[in-house]
């Protein structure tokens, strides 16, 4: 066995590493799905648990030797369950997508319909977008929000009526805005059609008791277990009893093989830190933030999609200020904020060269940034935006960023 260090051995991952290490503290994370694990995550994503294999479930694997991993696995249940006020909760998925998918598998058949939300109007690529495997399986029917930037429950009702989907599909990746969970139960009630949320971006405001909950109401509900829940990189499925087998075998043996424990573990304890009384605190401060940077960039007169945002994101057309998403994460990459080049609603450009941008502010918030930094941070993303081309401006900023980040350090 190799004992040596990674520094010791393999020099050039180390560097690469620390590099990235450099990166993320001394710059501006604000790309809504990242954020920071504390290190007790990260102690348990890295621990000897990634060594054992344990095909199948709590109490019924098909190796031996797992008497210890059912233990971290059957934690994580429990606390997951405590957190959402589940019914039953499977944490094995890999990630976001492969839980949504094999939600999917374990409910309908090839050729069923599913009424999602468009990708261009704050959706995911697995709600039915047409370049992924699944909208080739099942017959996805997109619904979009209205020209005032929200869901017209009054017309997804039309088109459950009208399209009678075995399966009604809410969540976003950039929509800004709060779901009504019971008008959208109440609707497929009236088409006898299944529910499924996907909270992958929202579980930690959920969690922390700042937006709605659609768990108790709902068939099923995905999520991934980082983003504002703070977790490692996994997902996981939270359903009623009555989907507990078909769910549980959809994702073993039907999707995925060995579980990865190691992941499972840091899972579990990322819900026990969102158990603890100060998470709610810190959810709520995601949201205040999100308002005082909406407030601040609509002062100088950037467009907000969807009007406003009700949790940790804004989705913002550039159009107006001559500049198009590409070219503001490239610059804004440069003077030290990370940013996403995104579409907007019904975008005439393309999505590697899109309309807008998307932001959040779920890894500042971990930080211990607030209402002041927040006010700082709008002016300097429209100072980048407007000099997007002129490399000392972006410099100048980029030096005044890494001054604030050394007030606010990561892993010390």
């Amino acid at each position: 066995m190799n004992r040596q260090t990674l520094a010791q051995f393999d020099s050039d991952i180390f560097s690469i590493i620390e590099k990235e290490r450099k990166r993320q503290e001394e710059g501006l994370e604000m790309i809504p799905s990242e954020n920071f694990v504390s290190p007790a995550v990260l102690e348990a994503l890295g621990s000897i648990l990634t060594n054992k294999y344990s095909e199948g479930y709590v109490g019924n694997r098909y190796y031996g030797g797992c008497e210890f991993i059912d233990n971290v696995e059957q934690l994580a249940i429990d606390r997951a369950r405590q957190l959402f006020g589940a019914e039953h909760v499977n944490v094995q998925p890999l990630s976001g997508a492969p839980a949504n998918i094999a939600a999917y598998l374990a409910v309908l058949k090839p050729g069923d319909t599913i009424l999602g939300m468009d990708l261009s109007h704050g959706g995911h690529l697995t709600h039915g977008s047409p370049v992924t495997h699944m909208a080739n399986l099942f017959n996805f029917i997109r619904y979009k929000t209205n020209a005032q930037g929200v869901i017209d429950y009054d017309e997804l009702r039309d088109m459950a009526r009208r399209h009678k989907p075995k399966l009604v599909l809410v969540g976003y990746s950039a929509y800004s805005r709060e779901i009504d969970y019971h008008i959208i139960k109440s609707i497929a009630d009236e088409t006898e059609s299944m529910t499924m949320a996907d909270v992958a971006h929202i579980a930690g405001l959920i969690a922390g008791g700042q937006m709605n909950n659609p768990v108790p109401l709902f068939d099923i509900v995905t999520t991934t277990t980082h983003k504002t829940l703070r977790g490692p990189r996994g997902g996981m499925i939270m359903c009623k009893e009555k989907w507990a087998k078909q769910i549980d075998k959809s994702v073993f043996p039907g999707f995925q093989g060995g579980p990865h424990e190691h992941n499972i573990s840091a899972k579990a304890v990322a819900f026990k830190e969102a158990l603890q009384p100060d998470f709610k605190v810190y959810a709520k401060q995601i949201m205040t933030n999100a308002k005082i940077l909406e407030e601040e960039l609509k002062k100088r007169d950037y467009t907000i999609c969807f009007g406003q945002t009700d949790n940790h994101l804004l989705l913002i057309n550039l159009a107006n200020k001559g500049v198009t998403g590409k070219e503001a994460q490239i610059a804004l990459d440069k003077a030290g904020i990370t940013v996403n080049k995104n579409m907007v609603p019904d975008d005439p450009r393309s999505p590697m060269n899109p309309s807008g941008i998307r932001l959040g502010t779920p890894a500042l918030t971990t930080r211990g940034m607030k209402e002041a930094e927040m006010r700082q941070i709008a002016a300097w993303l429209d100072t980048v935006i407007a000099h997007h081309a002129n490399e000392s401006v972006l410099a100048g900023v980029k030096k005044d960023i890494i001054a604030l980040c050394q007030k606010y350090p990561l892993y010390v």
